[in-house]
């Protein structure tokens, strides 16, 4: 049973400049986001549960090995760095599933962080799984393996939760609130600073698979359609086209100190426009 971590390397101190849009990354001082912690520790706990391995993943450069290395002293049992396309979702879960099939095959459980803190879309768990062709649930608060599936808990609006049975294979996200990562001990610490980071390195799609830009034009909106005016004379016509003698409401401003009246005045004014109907009726 493979349990993949798909993190991503990032600079939380990134700046964009004002005049150029030009964002300034210093990938030294980087680190995985909070909510990818959050998946490398629901990936080792799963791992733990279903009796396999936990690998963390990432695509990046050399400046990601010491965020792979912090996640080996947590208790990842390899990490696997890919070097290929990267730059939108749809690249980075085609570089991560080249290099996994590469290394170990298809992985049973990939979890991954909701969404990226580096100006990320959230796509990249949806191509993934598309491209694995698992199953596929977001948003999570809780994720634990029982009878060979994962139940989980995903948030839902109003405060609601919703829980669900997903079957393997399958790709998670969870959220960064959900837990924390648990404290690595000084030997695991010391041990991972000497480990070594395989890589792999994926080509870029033929051309073939690429999508290319081949014609750039201004939006320009579709023309509503319109009856022309009626009327004899060029005075009738331009008459129709302004509505200068339509007869409309005018709009008015109605202050009421009851609250009662004020309810009254609103629903009398949608029943007039047809918005409310009548109880009877």
């Amino acid at each position: 049973m493979l349990v993949a971590a798909a993190l991503r390397h990032f600079d939380p101190r990134a700046a964009v400049d004002p005049l150029t849009g030009t964002v300034r990354e210093d990938l030294q001082a980087g680190r995985a986001s909070d909510a990818d912690l959050g998946a490398l520790e629901h990936a080792l706990r799963l791992a733990d549960a279903l009796g396999g391995r936990c690998v963390a993943v990432t695509v990046g450069g050399a400046d990601a090995d010491d965020m792979l290395r912090e996640a080996l002293a947590a208790g990842a049992h390899e990490v696997l760095r890919a070097e290929g396309p990267g730059h939108d979702g749809a690249a980075t879960a085609r570089t991560l599933h080249r290099a996994l099939l590469e290394r170990y095959g298809r992985p049973d459980v990939v979890v991954c962080g909701d969404r990226s803190a580096g100006h990320g879309t959230g796509s990249t768990p949806a191509f993934l799984a598309a491209r694995l062709g698992a199953a596929q649930a977001l948003g999570l608060l809780e994720l634990a393996a029982a009878q060979g599936a994962l139940h989980a808990v995903r948030r839902l609006d109003g405060g609601r939760r919703e829980t669900l049975r997903v079957p393997l294979p399958a790709v998670c996200s969870v959220e960064a609130g959900g837990v924390r990562l648990r404290r690595a001990a000084l030997p695991a610490v010391l041990a991972a600073r000497r480990a070594g980071v395989p890589v792999v390195t994926v080509a870029p799609p033929a051309a073939a698979e690429q999508v290319r830009t081949v014609a750039v034009r201004p939006y320009r909106p579709r023309p509503k359609e319109l009856p022309a005016p009626g009327g004899d004379r060029a005075r009738d016509r331009m008459l129709a086209l302004t509505g200068t003698f339509v007869p409309r409401t005018p709009p008015r401003v109605v202050t009421a100190d009851d609250p009662a009246l004020a309810v009254d005045e609103l629903l009398g004014f949608l029943r007039a426009h047809g918005y409310l109907k009548d109880e009877g009726r």
